[in-house]
């Protein structure tokens, strides 16, 4: 099994007549994914890389109402329009690879996709990838059948790089992935650890999660009240990235958005609380692996 991804994916790509749009769409193809077709405003009619171009979210739907899927390939300012669109259109599953949406517009659809229980993934992700199964975005690139393959380790990455890196990491240990999801850097995350977690948690595939983290941002404190509550229970490392930050001024921005330090919000403080419920922490990176490795 997996989480998010399945053999029943169908993919809808918005934007999918941009360069980044099509390049995505080639890349879900050719790694098991059903992408269906792509919608672009007024450019309704076309074809890119065989499949059909709607002008619109319903449109696509009259023809191919299996879509359950989105991958938003379109510029910031349009972001907000499409991802309502697909949250109007229910759409399950929204993984928005957009960066420098505004912070308004991304709080805006995060509250109406929560209205409606759809989960969306980013902004600012790479995407996702159930290995053998499929994926949405780019994730591995052309690599991909060298970085991944099934296996028993979930991966959660705040870093796109690292989303990779660490997916390596578990290969070369001769270990493979459930399903790894770059959740994307910005300050607000629409789908979070903690949600990822509890999906992890209900996934016979899953035997341990791997997650890395970062200094800024609040979303690791959520972990240990899904923790306490018992709705995750796998062994789970975790790296926070970063620790170099408590030199720097508070509040100061570090790389993107979500890099932003509250107070009381450090690695330091995430570390000690995380330890607190029996989260292996990583001094680097490159121990996650070997510190979950005995669990699966």
């Amino acid at each position: 099994m997996s989480i998010l991804l399945s053999g029943k994916t169908r993919v809808v790509v918005q934007g999918m007549t941009g360069k980044e749009g099509a390049k995505a769409a080639r890349a879900m193809m050719d790694y098991h994914t059903e992408v269906v077709c792509g919608v672009t405003p007024k450019k309704g009619g076309q074809e890119v890389e065989g499949k059909p171009i709607f002008n619109s979210v319903s449109e696509s739907l009259q023809r191919f109402p299996e879509i359950n899927t989105s991958a938003v390939y379109v510029p910031p300012f349009a972001v907000k329009d499409a991802v309502m669109e697909a949250i109007n259109n229910n759409i399950q599953l929204i993984n928005i690879m957009a960066e420098r949406v505004p912070l308004k517009d991304v709080a805006y659809f995060l509250a109406a996709a929560k209205e409606k229980n759809i989960s969306v993934v980013g902004p600012s992700s790479l995407g996702m990838i159930a290995p053998g199964i499929g994926r949405i975005g780019v994730v591995g690139g052309t690599l991909v059948e060298e970085i991944f393959k099934p296996g028993s380790i979930g991966i959660i990455s705040r870093s796109g790089g690292m989303t990779n890196e660490l997916s390596w990491q578990v290969r070369k240990a001769g270990l493979g992935q459930s399903t790894v999801v770059h959740v994307g850097g910005d300050l607000l995350m629409g789908t979070t650890y903690a949600d990822l977690l509890r999906l992890f948690e209900k996934d016979e595939q899953t035997k341990a999660v791997i997650i890395f983290g970062e200094h800024g941002g609040g979303y690791e404190f959520e972990i240990i009240d899904v923790i306490k509550q018992k709705r995750f229970t796998k062994p789970l490392a975790i790296y926070i990235g970063g620790k170099f930050a408590n030199l720097f001024p508070e509040g100061m921005n570090i790389g993107h958005a979500g890099a932003i330090v509250g107070r009381g919000q450090g690695a330091a403080e995430k570390e000690t609380a995380l330890r607190s419920v029996g989260v292996m922490i990583a001094e680097r990176y490159e121990d996650l692996v070997e510190l979950i490795k005995s669990y699966v």
